[in-house]
């Protein structure tokens, strides 16, 4: 039993340093890369592009991030932190992500709203992408089809780790 336990985990390093491999390249030492994957937190929000497009954002350089109903992403919408990564998904016809953004605030219930289990963040505009990362990339990346943005497509707040986080960089030309 010990030794099945045992060739268990060697297999799962090896699969970790294999992934760690696939998303920084043989440049970096895999404790260092494993540390820098361990340091982040990452989510996506979804936007209409006609509603509130990335370049809204820009221009109005922070917003309120409200409207979020569904709850399993407004469970993910309690989890961001002040600081986090958020990258801007645009739906509809693009269907990619676009931009980076940065967390504000943590959650806190809407002030627009008599209903405390809705919540919104605050958000402040990064950056648009090299390039923008289509989902259909998403969906053929090794690292990013297990993302909840490819299994619960209709979700508006997706958390990415730091792996996916990463990967989606890379992808971007970042």
């Amino acid at each position: 039993m010990r030794r099945g336990v045992i060739l268990e985990m060697q297999v799962s390093k090896r699969s970790a340093d294999r992934a760690i491999w696939q998303v920084f390249g043989s440049a970096l030492h895999p404790l260092e890369a494993t540390r820098r994957l361990s340091a982040m937190s990452a989510f996506i929000l979804k936007t209409e592009p006609s509603s509130y497009s990335f370049q809204d954002l820009v221009r109005d350089k922070r917003t309120t991030w409200d409207g979020i109903s569904n709850p399993v992403a407004l469970k993910n919408l309690r989890t961001v932190a002040k600081g986090d990564t958020l990258l801007i998904y645009h739906t509809g016809d693009e269907k990619q992500v676009v931009g980076t953004a940065r967390a504000e605030s943590a959650a806190y219930p809407d002030p627009k709203l008599d209903d405390p289990k809705r919540v919104v963040i605050d958000i402040v505009a990064g950056k648009a992408l090299p390039k923008p990362v289509p989902l259909s990339a998403f969906r053929a990346d090794a690292v990013l089809k297990g993302t909840d943005l490819v299994r619960l497509s209709r979700l508006s707040v997706v958390p990415l780790n730091a792996a996916q986080l990463a990967r989606v960089e890379k992808l971007a030309g970042k």
